[in-house]
């Protein structure tokens, strides 16, 4: 039977017939398949979550400590997608911020036509009232790595070529580390560009040093070529480390 979480089984089949010495592809099949037991698989996807009606990204500078824990940080209704973005400095590791600063961060900020902030700035996008069918899902933490899933199939209006981002986050409630607000850090993100149709793939993400695995969920969204985002979802649940967490 097809998996919920993971894949279907032909994405699977497909992604083992390349060769392992080639692309971590098979790390992915085997993170979404592993015949883990009980609590040790608690793969999840964005099924039953709600819809998105808007994107919400913040950008808070790596050299701005205040910007963590200021009081008045903006934040968005309860329909939106949060992202939170470190994004790194000159300062590189002396930022206090850098250790959960990502180079993705400088490249979402070029995505969205906007300069690298000296404090924080705010992106919004909402989504088009005839969205595409997006979904995203994650298997559980194997080593150093998750299985991540993108599904997506475009509205007619869509204008190629589309592009897709999905980003593996450490989502902290109010109050955790000295936030005011709810944050959703990417730790690791996937972006790319298709010329357009329906979009599926399978692939490891990295979980990178520091990062509580259990406190990992998984987020995606998709624009046009005229800067529409098309589609939002999320899997806000937590990855359950294997027997081997990641360090």
């Amino acid at each position: 039977p097809e998996s919920e979480s993971c894949g279907s089984m032909r994405e699977l089949e497909e992604a083992r017939r390349i060769p392992p010495m080639k692309t971590p592809a098979l790390i992915a099949a085997a993170l979404c398949v592993l015949p883990l037991a009980g609590a040790l698989a608690q793969p999840c996807g964005s099924d039953h979550a709600p819809r998105p009606a808007a994107l919400f990204e913040r950008f808070v500078s790596a050299d701005c400590a205040a910007c963590w824990s200021e009081p008045r940080t903006p934040a968005p209704g309860p329909s939106a997608l949060v992202v939170d973005w470190i994004v790194p400095t000159p300062s590189g590791d002396d930022a206090p911020l850098s250790a959960a600063a990502t180079p993705d961060a400088l490249a979402r900020l070029q995505d969205v036509g906007r300069a690298a902030p000296a404090g924080t700035d705010v992106h919004t996008a909402p989504l088009i009232a005839a969205p595409g069918r997006l979904r995203v899902a994650m298997g559980p933490a194997v080593n150093d790595y998750v299985g991540a899933v993108i599904r997506f199939t475009p509205p007619p209006t869509a204008r190629p070529p589309l592009r897709f981002w999905l980003v593996l986050v450490e989502q902290l409630p109010a109050g955790a580390e000295g936030s005011p607000v709810a944050r959703h850090v990417v730790r690791n993100a996937w972006h790319g560009e298709w010329p357009g149709g329906a979009l599926a793939d399978l692939r490891p993400m990295r979980i990178p040093d520091g990062a509580r695995v259990e406190r990992l969920g998984l987020a995606g969204w998709v624009q046009d070529a005229a800067g529409r985002t098309l589609a939002a979802a999320q899997a806000p649940c937590a990855a359950t480390p294997s027997s081997t967490p990641a360090r």
